[in-house]
């Protein structure tokens, strides 16, 4: 009769409460978390300076939060009021940095095995060379980080980082510098060893594809804060403050008043007002209809409109079901890769991206009088 196998333990999750504060003459800065995260992908997500890789230092033990606690599930790693400091190499934390941190002058191999100097050669020898075959590297274990390519490079790091069986992995915008494809099959391997072990891993990135791809939970930080969490489709779906809304891609933020409210049609009326701008002498005023939310007439918000879902037409469209539709001109067209970025005036300046061959078949060049088609719905709208 065979024996049942053994069930897995759960993986304990990672929870921590930091406050940390910075000095100097150029800036002031304090974190103020309080989080849990989970066994699976967490992705810290945020403007550059909101906290992210001081947080991610913190729980490394790199940096010593001044108030707090940190703990994998009931092991403690730092108790500020316990006087609990437990060093880096004894927190059993895997950390990829964005500049990899590679020795240059030691082999893919001795790199691997870098993490590992405590065990004995053998056993050294024999994880390093099971991790480089599971990252797909196993034939470069002689090379030198100068002699491999990038994305090479970022699997040395991750099985650097892996090959020391952390309970917590942080990953510091690890892909950033990698082409798509490269970036695509990293994650893929990443994902699988993942699978097998399962524990929390805080990811660091400012690509919101990658935040999709990869986050089971979403932290949103800003200026030293955690400001919204959640699912990837809840925080970015329907963001509820500006920050969030900026890294979500809503390109077009204004502020806006509720002129009226028509809760028979499910609408708001908002007037959108802006300061004088490139050249502008005075501020720009556009009606806009919105979906309805609670809200009264003379309330201000602000109204976020994504460039792509933005229409362009060269004669006013009639016979339409969207419900804003507005004259504007071309101000400028900026061609971003295989996308073009066309400005256009339309009482305040809006971006609009369309492809090239939009642009082409429209005949657009700045100058031209254009329409903005706007459905109600791509008007999302957020407390100012």
């Amino acid at each position: 009769m065979p024996t049942p196998a053994e069930p897995k333990l759960a993986t304990p999750p990672l929870s921590a409460r930091i406050r940390k504060s910075f000095f100097s003459p150029a800036r002031e800065f304090s974190l103020d978390v309080d989080f849990r995260v989970e066994p699976g992908f967490t992705i810290l997500f945020g403007p550059s300076g909101s906290g992210k890789t001081t947080l991610l230092d913190c729980v490394a033990g790199l940096a010593t939060p001044e108030t707090g606690r940190i703990a994998v599930g009931e092991r403690v790693l730092f108790d500020a009021n316990l006087r609990i400091h437990v060093p880096v190499a004894k927190r059993g934390v895997g950390y990829v940095m964005q500049d990899l941190a590679l020795f240059p002058h030691l082999t893919v191999e001795q790199n691997t095995q870098y993490g590992l100097a405590h065990l004995p050669r053998p056993i050294r020898k024999e994880r390093a060379a099971s991790m480089l075959q599971e990252f797909r590297i196993d034939s470069l274990w002689k090379r030198r980080p100068g002699e491999i390519s990038g994305g090479e490079r970022q699997r040395v790091a991750l099985a650097r980082a892996l090959v020391t069986d952390p309970c917590v992995l942080l990953l510091d915008e690890p892909l950033a510098a990698l082409d798509a494809a490269t970036k695509a099959k990293i994650l893929d391997d990443l994902r699988s060893w993942n699978r097998a072990h399962g524990i929390p891993i805080l990811y660091v990135t400012h690509s919101r594809e990658e935040v999709i791809a990869l986050g089971e939970r979403v932290l949103v930080m800003e200026q030293g804060r955690i400001i919204a969490e959640g699912t990837p489709h809840e925080v970015l779906r329907a963001p509820l403050q500006e920050t969030v809304a900026q890294l979500a891609g809503f390109e077009n933020i204004f502020d806006c008043t509720v002129e009226s409210v028509h809760e028979d049609r499910g609408t708001m009326t908002c007037r959108i007002t802006t300061c004088p701008s490139r050249g502008r002498e005075a501020g720009g005023s556009v009606p806009l209809e919105t979906p309805l939310i609670r809200a009264e007439a003379g309330s201000p918000l602000r109204v976020g409109i994504r460039a792509g879902d933005i229409l362009l037409a060269i004669a006013k469209p009639v016979g339409l079901s969207a419900r804003n539709v507005i004259a504007g001109r071309v101000v400028s067209l900026e061609r971003r890769d295989m996308m073009i970025s066309a400005w256009v005036d339309c009482g305040v300046e809006m971006e609009v991206y369309l492809t090239l061959a939009a642009r082409d078949a429209l005949q657009l060049e700045a100058g031209r009088e254009v329409w903005l088609v706007i459905k109600t719905y791509s008007c999302h709208l957020m407390q100012k």
